[in-house]
């Protein structure tokens, strides 16, 4: 067992944006993170994760970045984010900052000169063709809908963005830039950031022959993914990255779309020395339907249990594992994987006691811990996301989807959802800003806030205090070794935490029904005292004496602890 600062803490996430607003602009920025600095602490939480707060146009919320040794104008400038990172160091905790290497903006300086001329220095910082027939020269897609090549009119070629056009792709098959990259990392790392969180990090290397994608299902474009996704050459990247950059006080996470918790020890195995480990994408898709504005039953065991379990199980030499539900690519937690209406305070509450006594490191996304929720009444004209605008000319005017649907299926999914403003308070605009917000608060925030949650001795905020209070007490819950319960119940996701003479036994009822669980041997001989549990009146059954089977009402949770 190695032990790690970043394994026993508990990770914050914050997308800045819509964190708060200090200076009225409608706009989230550093100042107003340095404000709310004490609120972070007081949840024990040990690290605070931003999304990208360098220099950008903002055509993807800040993941085209246009100076990498930079702050985004609207979020302040590099004395705010030397206070902040001195802030977070005085209260003792970490700083993980999102870097986006897969690409730049298009208004960065590299890629300005780069179209200058095909004989540019800088060219060759990019991944050009010169397409066939005038044509592109391939048939790939983007993740964010159209083609994945745009023609510069000024050289005659196409450039490469698997994201938006104005995110071009970088060529890191050319060691000038790689250098840069660990210069700019460096830059960082002496300024005293703790570690990296690197966007999209397993698409560095890209198929460079460019063959047609399948298409798939009638679409417009080839399936791009299999050559620009998982290459064998990006494990030389990231080797050089943490080899040349990193020191073991760092933590490098990286996000790998197309990797699960069997595979994962190709980034993450501790011989590698690549990634401590990834964010992926196994819960996100829980609950869609076939078509988007559609939602299914949750199947316990094959959505959450399979998943969760097969993480927590693996050989520690393969490496680490975070644990999350939601972050600034998702939909909110408890809309997706609980209750919002009926069950809003049990559910949100039983989701937070699995996330915080199960095996990995767990990041809280801001709002997560009052109960956010999806803004389920947002029209059109209400989302900020570029790629809504893009799909909808795509599907709906093209007569393929109708608006109505389009809209069901974007309250369901999303990723505005997860971006609205911080419920700070009941007052307008929830107390993010004063003036007009750059995306609409959700409607709810006069229940749903800080503020009314903290003065409520059950609330969910105050329940996620208690359960990471617990997790810091109880090492059990950092490197304790994972067993399933009951791994068939189709209703209860029910497991042990075992180190040295110490037993957890948590139990958690997904669902909003009664529901039964089946103590195996180990945990029924234990004498369990219940710690937590997410109802009120929960202690009324104090131990569980006798009895191998236990009852739980709707969304319930309990945390059992045990000497041995």
């Amino acid at each position: 067992m190695q032990k790690k600062w970043w394994k026993e803490g508990v990770a914050y996430q914050i997308y800045v944006r819509s964190f708060k607003d200090s200076n009225g602009d409608g706009i989230g920025d550093l100042r107003g993170i340095i404000e709310k600095l004490d609120y972070i602490k007081s949840l024990g939480v040990d690290m605070i994760y931003l999304n990208p707060i360098n220099k950008s146009p903002n055509e993807d919320n800040g993941y085209d970045i246009s100076d990498f040794e930079d702050i985004m104008i609207e979020f302040g400038d590099l004395e705010d984010f030397d206070e902040l990172l001195s802030g977070i160091h005085q209260r003792n905790m970490r700083l993980i900052m999102d870097m986006v290497i897969n690409h730049s903006s298009d208004e960065h300086p590299w890629f300005i000169e780069a179209i200058k001329s095909k004989e540019n220095k800088y060219r060759d910082y990019y991944i050009w063709s010169k397409g066939k027939d005038n044509k592109p020269p391939n048939n790939w897609g983007s993740f964010f809908g159209g083609s994945a090549w745009e023609l510069d009119e000024n050289t005659g070629e196409y450039y490469l963005h698997i994201f938006s056009k104005k995110q071009p792709d970088l060529n890191w098959t050319n060691k000038e830039l790689r250098q840069d990259m660990k210069n700019m990392l460096k830059y960082w790392v002496g300024k005293g950031v703790d570690g990296f969180r690197m966007d999209a990090i397993n698409h560095l290397a890209k198929d460079m022959r460019f063959p047609d994608g399948e298409v798939k299902d009638g679409a417009l474009y080839g399936d791009f993914i299999p050559y620009v996704q998982n290459l064998p050459e990006v494990h030389d990247y990231l080797k050089e990255l943490k080899r040349d950059v990193f020191t073991d006080s760092h933590v490098v996470i990286g996000e790998t779309g197309g990797i699960n918790y069997e595979n994962a020890h190709v980034y993450t195995g501790v011989d590698n020395k690549e990634l401590d480990f990834t964010f992926h994408f196994d819960l996100h898709s829980v609950g869609k339907g076939e078509n988007p504005w559609e939602r299914v039953d949750i199947d316990l065991i094959k959505d959450i249990k399979e998943k969760m379990t097969g993480w927590a199980t693996r050989d520690e030499k393969e490496g680490w594992c975070p644990v999350f539900y939601s972050n600034h690519d998702t939909t909110r937690t408890v809309s997706r994987l609980g209750d919002d209406k009926k069950y809003h305070k049990l559910s949100a509450k039983m989701l937070a006691t699995l996330q915080l006594t199960h095996k990995g490191t767990p990041f809280i996304y801001y709002g997560d811990e009052i109960g956010m929720t999806n803004a389920d009444d947002f029209k059109l004209e209400d989302y900020r996301d570029a790629s809504i605008f893009t799909r909808y000319s795509e599907f709906v005017l093209s007569g393929i989807v109708s608006h109505e649907n389009y809209i069901k299926g974007l309250n369901l999914t999303s990723r505005d959802n997860s971006r609205t403003p911080m419920q700070w308070n009941a007052k307008e605009n929830a107390g993010f800003t004063d003036s007009n917000p750059w995306i609409k608060v959700n409607s709810n925030y006069q229940e749903v806030n800080v503020e009314k949650q903290e003065k409520d001795c059950d609330s969910i905020l105050n329940f996620y205090k208690k359960l990471i209070a617990l997790r810091k007490e109880e090492l059990t819950l950092v490197y304790g070794t994972f067993e399933e319960i009951d791994k068939e119940n189709p209703s209860i996701y029910a497991y042990l935490r075992i180190l040295e003479d110490k037993k957890i036994l948590i139990v958690c009822n997904f669902f909003g029904r009664d529901a039964q669980l089946m103590l195996s041997e180990e945990a029924f001989l234990s004498n369990f005292k219940l710690e937590v549990c997410n109802y009120e009146n929960g202690e009324d059954n104090l131990q569980i004496v006798n009895e191998k089977i236990i009852n739980l009402r709707p969304y319930e949770s309990r945390v059992y602890i045990s000497e041995r």
